[in-house]
C-alpha cells in the first residue's frame, strides 16, 4: 500500500484526535452509536470517481488516498458546540493543504460532484477541527520517577473528567497505565528506552516489541504514536544513535505487517541540543556529523511515513534575568532577527523557527514539527532565574494560548503545534537540582500547583484539596492592609468577559489591559478580569462587596502584580 502523504496523515490524525476527545468529554451516552464503529472511515477520503487532476492540489495526489477507508461516513463530534454531523457520499474527497486555502463550496463541488450542502457540511467540520482552540490540542508528559503518584486509573479517569488534556505521552510502555487508559479517549504516545534502542535493529525484536508493548492494549487504548529513545543523539552513545533510524524502520515495518501503520506513527524527539546554531532563527543549523549522517535519513523516513519530526524547546533552560520576560510571552521590546527582518516577542518561536530552519537547510521544511515536551518549574534553587509558581504558571497558561493561536511562529505562519507540556507530576525522585522534581502542573493528590488553564472550570470545587473560595463577611468593612481583588478559580471566561465589559463601562481605566498596555500580556481573559476587577476594587474604597461581582470575585494579600503591570 503506498504511503499517505504527510498533509493526509496530518489531517486524518487532526480528525481522530478531534472525534476521540469529543467522545471522552462529551460521554458515551450522547454519542450516536455509529460513530463507535467510525474508526479509519470517521474521515472520509474516499477515491473520487469523477477524475483525478483537480486531487493533484496541496501536496495529495488521489493515487495516494487508497484503501484506508472502511466505510464511507462522514462524521464529527464537536462537544463544546454541541453539535454531532453526519453525512455520506462516495464521491467526496478531504483535501487539504497547509499552504492554499481551502476549496470554495463551488469548486469543490465542481470537482468532486458534491452536493453544495454536503461541502458545506465539510468546510464546516473542518472549521471545528482547526479553529476549536484549546480542544483536543494540549498533551501532558506522564513522568513516573517518584514513590507517590496515584494509581493510574484514578490519573486516567482525573485526565478525563477534569482537564483539557486529551493526549499522553510517556516514557515506556507501561502496562498498567495503557491498560487504565483503555476508553478514556486520551490519545496516547509510547517509547522505547534508549537502552532498548539497539535491540530493534533487528526486524524480528521489533515485531515481538510489537507484539509485547502495543498490540495487547489496542484498540481500547488509542496509542497514536511509538517514540524511538528520547533525545538520543544528546547522549553521546554510539551503539544508541547507530541504532535510532534502522530502529524507526523496523517498528514502522512491523506496523505495516498488522495493518497499524495508518494509525501508529514512529517518531523521535529531541532536545535543542542537536543545532550547532539557534541565533538568529534564520540560521538554525544540525550540528555537523549528525546532519547528513542521522537526522538527513531519519526525517526522509518522516517524510516517508507522515510522522512529524518531534522536539523538546525548553526557554527555561535558555533564560536569563534580563530575557526573562521574553521567555515567559511577557511585553518585551522583541528580538529582530536581520536576515529576515522578522521580529521575534518569545523564545519559544524562535526556538521552534531555528528548528526549522535547520530542517529546511536539508530540504525537510514540510515535515510537521511537534513540541515533545516543554515547561517551566514552580519550586527550584535560589540561584535559579524566575523559578516561581507564578512564572510557572505565566509560562504554561501563555504557552497553551500560543501554540493554539493559529499564529504560528514568524518562519511558519497561520498554524498550531501539537504540544505535551513537562510534566504532570511533581516527580520526587528525580535527580538534579530541586526544580527536576518540580516541573508538575498537579500534586501528587491531584490538586493544582498552579492554575494554566488546563482544568475545565465547571469542575474545579469539585477536585479534592482545591482551596475554598474566600466567603464575602456578612456586614461588610473597608479592607485593611494591602489586598486585592482577583477572579475565583473555575469562573466561566463568558463571565469574566462580562466583569470587564461592567468595569470598563464605568470609566474605570482600563487602558492597561488594551493592546499595548502594560498588562495586556498575557492576552487572556482571565488576566483582564483581574486587572479590572482589582481596579473597581480599589477605586471604590476595598470594600468587600466591591470584589463580590457575583460571587466571582475573591480577596487576595498576595499582590498580583508582575513585571511592568502594577495592580
Amino acid at each position: 500500500m503506498p504511503l499517505l502523504s504527510n498533509h493526509l496523515i496530518n489531517f486524518y490524525s487532526k480528525c481522530q484526535q478531534t472525534y476521540d476527545s469529543c467522545h471522552r468529554k462529551a460521554g458515551a451516552g450522547d454519542v450516536d452509536e455509529s460513530v463507535r464503529d467510525v474508526d479509519e472511515s470517521f474521515v472520509l477520503l474516499c477515491h473520487s470517481n469523477h477524475g483525478s487532476s483537480s486531487l493533484d492540489k496541496g501536496g495529495i495526489k488521489s493515487k495516494e488516498i487508497q484503501s484506508v477507508i472502511k466505510g464511507s461516513h462522514f462524521q464529527a463530534l464537536h462537544r463544546k458546540k454541541g453539535i454531532f454531523l453526519k453525512s455520506s457520499s462516495s464521491s467526496l474527497v478531504a483535501i487539504i493543504s497547509h499552504s492554499a486555502p481551502l476549496f470554495t463550496a463551488r469548486a469543490m463541488e465542481k470537482s468532486v460532484g458534491a452536493t453544495a450542502s454536503l461541502v458545506t457540511v465539510f468546510l464546516f467540520f473542518l472549521s471545528v477541527i482547526f479553529f476549536n482552540g484549546v480542544q483536543g490540542s494540549i498533551g501532558v508528559n506522564y513522568g513516573t520517577v517518584a514513590d507517590n503518584l496515584p494509581p493510574p486509573a484514578e490519573v486516567a479517569r482525573f485526565l478525563q473528567q477534569n482537564t483539557v488534556i486529551d493526549r499522553v505521552r510517556l516514557f515506556d510502555a507501561n502496562p498498567a497505565i495503557l491498560q487504565a487508559l483503555a476508553h478514556s479517549g486520551l490519545s496516547v504516545t509510547v517509547t522505547v528506552p534508549n537502552e532498548h534502542i539497539p535491540d530493534l535493529t533487528k526486524l524480528a525484536s521489533a515485531q515481538q516489541w510489537l507484539k509485547t508493548n502495543i498490540l495487547p492494549y489496542i484498540p481500547a487504548t488509542n496509542i497514536i504514536r511509538i517514540l524511538v529513545g528520547n533525545e538520543v543523539l544528546s547522549t553521546a552513545n554510539k551503539p544508541f544513535i547507530g541504532s535510532l533510524v534502522s530502529s524507526m524502520r523496523n517498528l514502522h515495518t512491523a506496523l505495516v505487517g498488522e495493518s497499524l501503520n495508518h494509525r501508529i506513527q514512529v517518531s523521535s524527539p529531541h532536545s535543542l541540543g542537536i543545532l550547532s546554531t539557534s541565533s538568529p532563527p534564520s540560521t538554525g543549523k544540525f550540528r555537523r556529523g549528525y546532519d547528513a549522517v542521522v537526522l538527513k535519513p531519519l526525517l526522509g523516513f518522516l517524510r516517508d511515513t507522515g510522522a512529524p519530526f518531534m522536539v523538546n524547546p525548553y526557554p527555561f533552560f535558555g533564560c536569563s534575568a534580563e530575557t526573562l520576560d521574553y521567555a515567559l510571552f511577557r511585553p518585551n521590546a522583541g528580538v529582530l532577527d536581520e536576515n529576515t527582518k522578522l521580529m521575534y516577542t518569545n523564545m519559544l518561536d524562535a526556538q521552534l523557527d531555528a528548528v526549522f530552519s535547520a530542517m529546511k537547510v536539508l530540504g525537510f521544511e514540510d515535515v510537521e514539527i511537534v513540541i515533545a515536551e516543554t515547561g517551566w518549574p514552580s519550586i527550584g534553587d535560589l540561584a535559579q532565574v524566575g523559578v516561581d509558581a507564578q512564572s510557572a504558571a505565566e509560562y504554561n497558561g501563555n504557552l497553551v494560548q500560543h501554540v493554539n493561536s493559529g499564529i504560528g511562529t514568524p518562519l511558519m505562519p497561520n498554524r498550531t503545534f501539537e504540544t505535551y507540556i513537562f510534566a504532570l507530576f511533581n516527580e520526587d525522585l528525580k535527580p538534579g537540582p530541586t526544580s527536576e522534581r518540580n516541573f508538575g502542573l498537579f500534586r501528587p493528590d491531584m490538586t493544582p500547583v498552579y492554575d494554566a488553564g488546563i482544568l475545565l472550570r465547571k469542575n474545579w470545587a469539585s477536585i479534592p484539596g482545591n482551596p475554598s473560595p474566600v466567603v464575602t463577611p456578612v456586614s461588610p468593612m473597608p479592607s485593611t492592609g494591602k489586598q486585592w481583588c482577583v477572579p475565583k478559580s473555575g469562573v466561566d471566561p463568558t463571565v469574566l468577559q462580562s466583569n470587564i465589559d461592567y468595569v470598563c463601562g464605568l470609566g474605570i481605566d482600563c487602558r492597561p489591559i488594551q493592546a499595548g498596555g502594560a498588562c495586556f500580556m498575557p492576552n487572556t481573559v482571565r488576566a483582564h478580569a483581574a486587572y479590572s476587577m482589582n481596579a473597581y476594587f480599589q477605586a471604590m474604597g476595598r470594600y468587600a462587596y466591591d470584589c463580590d461581582f457575583a460571587h466571582t470575585g475573591a480577596i487576595t494579600t498576595v499582590d498580583p502584580s508582575y513585571k511592568g503591570c502594577k495592580y
